[in-house]
Formats: structure tokens, sequence, C-alpha cells
């Protein structure tokens, strides 16, 4: 799951995504490699930060840091922010941070970090099915529905599995993925319909910001702070979390804006498809995780579905 489905919506509108202009091969290769490894590989950063930091307390530190750093960025380029969209930026980062992230955070501490990665990946589809429902307008072709269908029972196989799995609180763990992903997808809704203008980067750092306030808060409200020192967080987790600030969030974020601006958002889309099988095969390679008949087989689907419902959403007719 990525920082910027704000910042992806702003700059469908303000710049043209559909051109490609001349470019070095070098620069391309290490943007793509960003979106598609770094953020496949922030899931299993996320269960080694989190094994140490409490989860909101993680979640918050590290999108305190990346939003300051984006927003000194935007200062000292002169962009101010508007009452609009500071207003727009706490709903955003109530949806995208505090639950999206907060759950996804706290359920790697009982969940695999290629579960994780698989579960979030179905909300292409959640999206669909959420705008649809906004719109009380429900377009459908045959690679749509086929797509939903195989979504839901890659999900069902995912999710049905974890109750037969000795990990205490996977199951619950799982469904807070789901509940994440429902999260993340209702801010793209809102910031969609909300139409603000201005610097994407902008209103990216204003979600991440007031997004922190709010996880840091309800992490001292649920008492993440009791017995926690930060004397005993090991070197991995500090790495880890180091990792999800600058490559997860900085980096990828500014080469996922940079793809943005010379090509199709669709080529730039296909990261989703690429970001499960990253984390799938790291927390295997690294993480001991364990790759069954079960995970690949819900891999397959989970990714098809996906892959359905683009291709599915592509043939809709245009509105007139």
């Amino acid at each position: 799951m990525s920082d910027t489905t704000q910042a992806v919506n702003q700059a469908f509108n303000s710049s043209d995504a559909s051109r490609v202009l001349p470019l070095s091969r070098a620069r391309v290769i290490l943007a793509f490699f960003s979106i598609y490894v770094i953020w496949g590989s922030t899931y299993l950063a996320i269960r080694y930060a989190v094994a140490d930091i409490p989860p909101l307390f993680t979640a918050g530190i590290r999108h305190l840091t990346a939003g300051s750093i984006l927003l000194l960025w935007c200062l000292a380029k002169g962009l101010r922010p508007t009452l609009a969209q500071i207003r727009a930026s706490i709903i955003i980062g109530f949806f995208f941070f505090l639950v999206g992230h907060g759950l996804l955070h706290w359920a790697e501490t009982v969940v695999p970090s290629g579960l994780a990665a698989l579960l979030i990946a179905i909300e292409p589809i959640i999206v669909f099915l959420m705008a649809s429902a906004a719109a009380r307008t429900w377009k459908l072709n045959g690679m749509l529905v086929a797509g939903i269908l195989l979504g839901l029972a890659g999900v069902g196989v995912l999710v049905g599995g974890t109750i037969f799995e000795a990990a205490r609180g996977s199951t619950i763990g799982a469904v807070a993925i789901i509940i994440s992903a429902i999260s993340w997808s209702a801010g793209i809704i809102y910031s969609r319909q909300s139409k603000l203008s201005g610097n994407p980067m902008l209103l990216s750092a204003l979600s991440l910001l007031s997004g922190c306030v709010m996880l840091l808060i309800t992490g001292l409200l649920v008492g993440e702070a009791r017995g926690f020192s930060f004397a005993h967080v090991s070197t991995r987790a500090w790495l880890a979390l180091a990792y999800l600030i600058v490559f997860g969030s900085v980096v990828a974020f500014t080469a996922y804006n940079w793809l943005l601006e010379h090509y199709s958002p669709t080529l730039v889309a296909t990261h989703t498809y690429v970001n499960p099988i990253v984390a799938v095969l790291l927390g295997w390679l690294y993480g001991g995780e364990v790759i069954t008949v079960k995970v690949i087989f819900a891999a397959v689907m989970v990714i098809g579905a996906v892959i359905l419902v683009d291709r599915g959403t592509n043939r809709l007719p245009s509105n007139p």
C-alpha cells in the first residue's frame, strides 16, 4: 500500500499523464524499480519494525518524518497550503493513515508480510465497487464480473486458511487488513470527489502529517507507550523504520509522481500486480515465511483478479 494515492488523483488533473518524453533509460529503470520492488519490500520492513516498536507508533513516526521532509521541500519551493487543503488532508489522513496504515501495521504483528500484501492487493476491486456505489451507476462487463468474483474467492482462500493456522490472532489480523484496504479505498473516493487543486506533493505532505498526529495520539490512548522504551529497540527495527521513511515514502513517492508526469497512469499502475509477488518472495527469502500451495493459488487468483478488473474498467464506455 503506497502513501501517494492522493497525489495520483491530483496528478491526473494537473498534468498530461499520457505523454512520453525522451528520458534517460537508467532513470526510468530506477523509477520503476522503486515502485515495483521498494513498495513491495515495505511489507517485510513493516514486519521488522513492528517487532520492536509499537505498530501505531511505527506508522506515526514514519509519516511524521516523511511528511516533514516533503513539507519542508514544498515550503522551500514557495508552496503554501489553503484552508480547504488542510481540511481535506485531515479527512484523507484519517482514511489513509490512521485506519489504513494503522491497521496494516498492527496486523503485521500477527500476519505474515506476504499475506498482508496479497490482501491489500484487492484494493482496486474495492475502489471500483465503492466508486460505483457512490455514483449509483453500475457499469459491468464480463471481465469486471470475473475479476470481482475471482478476487473475492482469493480473499476467501487467504482468510479461510488463517483460521487453521497456529499463529494467534492471524484471522483477526487478516480481517484488519481487509478493513485497512476498505478505509484506504474510501480515502481514494473522497480525494477524487473533493476536487482539490494544488501541488500533489504538498497535499500528500499535509495528509501524512495529519495522519501521523492521529496515529501518535491513538497510540498513546491505547497504551502503546506503557512498557515501551526506545532503548530496547533492535538495530534491525531501526533500520527497517529508516528504510520505510527514506525509501518507502520519500524515494518511491518521488519516483511515482515523476513517472506519472511522463507515462500513462495505466502503465504506472502495473506496480499493483508486482508488489504482492515481491512481498511474498522477500517474506520467504528473508522473513522465514512459508510459501504453501494455498498461498501460490491465492496469489494467482488475487493478481489475476486485479488484472481483470483493471482491463475491464478500461473497456467500460466513457461518460458522455
